[in-house]
């Protein structure tokens, strides 16, 4: 069921694996610093897009710039990972 990596091994295992990955303080400050932040901004976003809805009815939103649109999917990418981090620490914490 899971996507599977180039060494055979399931992803899931793969992340929890990179979760015990222990780095220094001042790149883990910044790891959770830039990843709070996106998560904090997809909920702002997300706020905003519902309250186009509520008023209008429907939300349209379109990016020309293929830079801001690599940006964009790149800060989603490393907000998904990071929600998969802390996750992942969650559920090693609980045990």
């Amino acid at each position: 069921m899971f996507i599977k990596n180039n060494y055979g091994t399931n992803a899931l295992i793969f992340w929890i694996e990179l979760a015990k990955i222990r780095p220094n303080g001042t790149l883990r400050l910044l790891f959770h610093s830039l990843g709070l932040s996106c998560l904090g901004g997809a909920v702002f976003l997300q706020i905003l897009v519902f309250k186009d809805i509520v008023q209008q009815g429907y939300f349209f939103g379109v990016e020309h710039n293929p830079f801001i649109r690599q940006f964009e999917l790149g800060l989603t990418i490393f907000a998904l990972v990071y929600l998969v981090y802390l996750y992942v620490s969650m559920i090693r914490s609980t045990r």
